[in-house]
């Protein structure tokens, strides 16, 4: 059973398993375009995963990335509305995204509330602004390079003459980039083992001389900013910026992050885990997909992931090892 010595080994037998199952039983499943295609099921899920991720393991959670994606995506709007160029778009994102996370995080360490509450409030804050200033409207006609971002693959990005010859698509790349940054400063950064010891237990982190508070909002500003980037690529792949932009993927994102093996009461998980997750969920969302299942029922299936998620990884580790269950016998 040495499989299941680690979570992240249980995921990619999974992802295997899934791969295999669909790719027996719905045509096309694993041909290369469908696969390229499956990654932005995921990807851009991914990149808010990973700030929550660095958040739960923390200690904390926002449940507003969605909305901020939201108002994200309509700050970009509005700027290219008033004829800025791309370069001040995103800007106008990244800014947007940096605000609400500090907003979050400011609440949070100068007001002792928890961030729970807070990213709840903020949530139907952030959403709620963004239905009022735009309504039923829509904002369209994004510059092409935009487009290019959010559906294009790095074929596109390098104009090959043939972009067949690298299917990779721009978005998925961009997810493998960041899981290697946040990976490394998780995983082999001082920083890292100090948002560890801040989950695990954050009186004791802040009687060793860790500023406790200043990495709390840092990461609130970060999963603001990850929430930008997820938003600027996923108005591009679309095409327009509308009030119910990823409505409900802080869901999703949570779901990836416990389903990754991060315990949500902090202090434990990796990013590893984290980037097979949502992978494995990504495929599957997409193979259903495919087999025309109701999104309702998609729904149902993400809710029944989360719990599983946060069962199993528990059960594992009360099971007992073969040599006490021998002792015991």
């Amino acid at each position: 059973m040495k499989a299941l010595d680690t979570w992240e080994r249980v995921l990619i037998g999974l992802i295997a398993l899934v791969y295999l199952f669909f790719g027996l039983t719905v045509d096309n499943f694993l041909s290369p375009y469908a696969l390229a295609d499956s990654t932005f099921n995921f990807s851009e899920k991914a990149l808010i995963a990973l700030a929550m991720a660095l958040l739960i393991v923390a200690g904390e959670i926002d449940l507003s990335v969605a909305a901020t994606m939201a108002l994200a995506s309509l700050a970009m709007g509005y700027a290219m509305q008033a004829g800025a160029s791309l370069p001040l778009m995103l800007l106008a994102a990244v800014a947007t995204g940096v605000a609400c996370g500090a907003l979050n995080g400011w609440l949070v360490t100068r007001w002792k509330l928890p961030s729970i509450v807070v990213t709840i409030g903020t949530l139907s804050l952030y959403r709620g602004l963004a239905l009022v200033l735009l309504g039923d409207q829509a904002i369209t006609g994004y510059p092409e390079t935009l487009s290019t971002w959010g559906n294009g693959s790095l074929g596109d990005l390098f104009g090959l003459e043939d972009p067949t010859a690298l299917i990779v698509p721009i978005e998925f790349a961009v997810m493998l980039l960041a899981t290697l940054a946040v990976g490394l400063f998780l995983h082999r950064s001082v920083m890292g083992r100090r948002v560890y010891a801040i989950g695990a237990n954050p009186i004791a982190s802040r009687f060793s001389g860790i500023a406790v508070d200043r990495y709390r909002l840092g990461l609130f500003i970060f999963a603001g900013v990850m929430a930008a980037l997820a938003a600027i690529l996923l108005t591009g792949r679309i095409g327009s910026t509308r009030p119910n932009l990823a409505m409900g993927w802080e869901l999703d994102a949570i779901t990836i992050v416990i389903l990754g093996g991060v315990a949500i009461e902090g202090g434990r998980g990796s990013i590893v885990g984290v980037a097979l997750a949502a992978v494995l969920m990504g495929g599957f969302t997409f193979a259903l997909g495919m087999m025309n299942v109701a999104g309702i029922v998609m729904s149902m299936i993400v809710g029944a992931l989360l719990i599983v998620s946060m069962v199993l990884p528990r059960w594992l580790r009360r099971r007992p090892t073969p040599k006490l269950a021998a002792q015991a016998t």
